[in-house]
């Protein structure tokens, strides 16, 4: 029988968030410590647990058919891989970064400069699309220690919190870039394969659409209900559902999390009470 193999972070947080995903979207993997391979029990797929920086070319060579990476990193060895969902975790940036007690007014000041960095394709490119002409150090791993140790005057690397900048004394000066984690596959994938990528990508989507909503429940007065709909981006539209209590009904819809708030205060100011907001496990469309 064909499956899927799929490649993730063999370790790290993006490792721990590829797995849920794949939990969420009901694949039970057969992990054991230290395992660089497993079975799911319940889809066709087979997981390798790699390298990160291996992965973009385990890609090209068909040794692996999709694979769960940080946009950066395709970006940076893999650009020519396509990208077939965006999984909305795992998000960072990549940026410039600078001794505190070090002036800087533009992107000019990294003229000359020598900059530290694992990801050098995508500097290079940076730099070379400002016209900045600067001096690399290829790095891997601990970038952020390169200035400290008078290695170099900049670093360019991946920025989640800021606290790793902080703790070394760094600022944040310029971002080439936004990341999250991406699924992505090999250009060699065979038509079984492709209808078994079909399946798992629904499945995402599901999940992800989920992540991003909320069950809302409310009440409302009779004469209001209308107002209120006209408020509510729900799927298609709201159920509105008559209370025991006369005059009144329960309006139920799916609101994205990021809108919730935004309209709040209207709801209120439109009747609306008794507003209960629920998480959404999955949601098929």
């Amino acid at each position: 029988m064909n499956k899927l193999k799929i490649a993730i972070q063999k370790s790290g947080r993006l490792n721990q968030d590829s797995l849920k995903l794949l939990k969420d979207c009901g694949i039970s993997i057969d992990n054991g410590k230290d395992q660089l391979k497993a079975q799911a029990r319940n889809f066709p797929m087979e997981v390798l647990y790699l390298r990160n920086g291996d992965i973009p070319q385990y890609l090209r060579d068909g040794v692996v058919d999709i694979a769960i990476i940080g946009e950066n990193l395709l970006i940076e060895k893999g650009n020519d891989l396509p990208i077939i969902e965006k999984l909305g975790f795992s998000k960072c940036k990549v940026s410039v970064a600078v001794p505190k007690n070090r002036e800087y007014n533009s992107i000019k000041d990294l003229e000359g400069l020598r900059i530290a960095t694992s990801y050098p394709n995508t500097v290079n490119n940076f730099l070379d699309k400002n016209g900045i002409k600067a001096e690399l150090h290829i790095i891997n791993g601990s970038v952020e220690i390169a200035p400290n140790i008078g290695l170099a005057d900049a670093i360019v690397d991946i920025v989640s919190s800021g606290s790793t900048l902080f703790k070394n004394n760094l600022k944040e000066v310029e971002e080439l870039m936004k990341s999250e984690a991406v699924l992505v596959t090999s250009p060699s994938l065979t038509v079984e394969k492709q209808k078994i990528l079909a399946k798992l990508k629904f499945r995402i989507q599901s999940v992800l659409k989920a992540r991003n909503s909320n069950y809302v429940l409310l009440n409302a007065p009779n004469d209001k209900v209308q107002d209120i709909i006209k408020l509510l981006p729900g799927m298609k539209s709201p159920t509105v559902l008559p209370l025991a209590e006369e005059g009144w009904s329960s309006i139920h819809t799916v609101i994205e999390k990021n809108r919730f708030w935004d309209i709040i205060d209207e709801l209120k100011a439109n009747g609306a009470e008794g507003i209960l907001v629920l998480a959404v496990e999955k949601m098929v469309l």
